[in-house]
């Protein structure tokens, strides 16, 4: 294949002529000096204008966890920082690091024989960071490709993709899944729990050979809906947990917008087979409605993605949401507990170590209405007071959570002195 030529050379700029160029000119010319000289050949730049920072993402991913893949070959500009202090807050402890920066370093993959550099260049009056790719030839950066997304895939297992629609556009980062849920803690009626994990299952094994197998469009979504506090949440990070596939949660906000819509869904195409989770869909903005719904028509673009929708307000859903096929093909009431499950639930929780069984069994009756959520708290509740005065009184608990119940529905909170009252009335 024959060389290519450049019209204008960094080397051969005039900086009266074309300040800024001569002034980017110094850096990339810095970079590919050095690789050569490391390295014995000359690299070949590309553009990265139209993914979404996956490159990027899995160079801070390696830095941390996989280092034997990366290696630093130098930093770019002297006096410009080359560390981060960073926190690491977990529930035992906070923890002050020391991680490498991407910026004002170049870094290499020996296996795949591609650099990666980012950093500011300085031109008159201003400055602005730029991102380098450069490797041997379109071969090695083919392989580094399939590295990245193969890379990408295996991380965010352990990890849940959260989108966040802001003013400035389409914020995301990667957040580790610390509080593990199993299966056996998701507390739902026995035909409904196993109805969704079937679905899930099937959608997840053996590359969906299932919807081949038939002729089924191989993209699902499920719509939960019900009161706060019954489990929504609850089941979905047990998805999370269950399955060997990455997980999204995209929060919708008052800034979602056409475009956010589009980037959240290329960006989750790539990740595909993979569960997409939207909480309080309900909240979606009015105005931009009509793009989400063509959106989740689009031939493509729900391929490979089990869709999970939540909501507390039902009655606020778009009824074009459920009422076309392709969409959300089920809907799944999460309904209050039965006075089994809450029995179930409770026993679960161990409550039995703080009383007897048969007060649990009462516990159990006398909590009708409540959610899951609510009998977390009675639970908590029971255990403070057995805690200081080894002894539970499971009647008053009981009735002030219900009390409590009661004013929040009617936003209603009292105080001793009716000058001193709080709340709403």
């Amino acid at each position: 294949m024959k060389k290519l030529d450049y019209i204008i050379k960094h080397n051969e700029v005039d900086p009266k002529e074309i300040p800024n160029y001569y002034e980017y000119g110094i850096v990339i010319n810095g970079i590919k000096d050095k690789l050569f000289e490391e390295f014995g050949f000359e690299f070949k730049m590309y553009a990265d204008d139209e993914t979404t920072n996956e490159i990027w993402e899995i160079l801070v991913e390696d830095l941390q966890t996989n280092e034997s893949e990366v290696k630093l070959v130098s930093h770019i500009f002297d006096g410009i920082e080359t560390s981060t202090i960073s926190s690491n807050h977990t529930q035992e402890k906070l923890e002050l690091l020391i991680k490498p920066r991407t910026n004002n370093a170049l870094y290499y993959y020996p296996k795949y024989q591609v650099a990666l550099a980012r950093t500011l260049v300085f031109q008159t009056h201003s400055y602005a960071t730029h991102e380098f790719i450069l490797a041997k030839d379109d071969q090695a950066m083919r392989a580094f490709l399939d590295y990245v997304l193969d890379r990408k895939r295996e991380y965010v297992r352990n990890h849940i993709t959260v989108f966040t629609d802001t003013h400035e556009g389409v914020y995301s980062k990667k957040e580790e899944i610390t509080s593990l849920v199993t299966r056996d803690e998701v507390f739902l009626e026995e035909n409904l729990k196993r109805e969704i994990y079937r679905s899930i299952d099937e959608f997840f094994s053996k590359s969906g050979n299932f919807f081949k197998t038939y002729k089924i469009p191989y993209k699902r979504g499920i719509l939960l809906y019900g009161k706060p506090g019954n489990g929504k949440t609850t089941l979905v990070k047990s998805v999370a947990n269950s399955i060997s596939a990455p997980v999204a949660y995209w929060q919708i906000t008052e800034f979602t917008s056409s475009y956010s819509i589009g980037e959240v869904f290329s960006t989750v195409a790539k990740m595909a087979p993979m569960a997409l989770v939207i909480e309080d869909i309900d909240s979606m903005p009015e105005e931009v409605r009509s793009v989400f719904l063509n959106t989740l028509d689009g031939a493509t673009s729900k391929e490979g993605i089990f869709l999970i929708g939540t909501t507390n307000y039902p009655e606020k859903i778009d009824p074009a949401l459920i009422n076309r096929a392709g969409r959300f093909d089920r809907a799944y009431e999460i309904k209050l507990p039965t006075e089994e499950l809450r029995r179930q639930y409770l026993l679960k929780k161990e409550i039995h170590q703080f009383i007897s069984m048969d007060e649990v069994l009462k516990v159990a009756v006398e909590t009708k209405g409540f959610s899951f959520a609510q009998l977390n708290e009675l639970y908590t509740s029971i255990a403070l007071q057995w805690h200081y005065e080894r002894s539970v009184d499971i009647d008053e608990i009981c009735s002030q959570l219900r009390s409590d119940n009661k004013n929040h529905k009617k936003r209603i909170w009292h105080s001793e002195f009716e000058d001193n009252s709080v709340g709403f009335r």
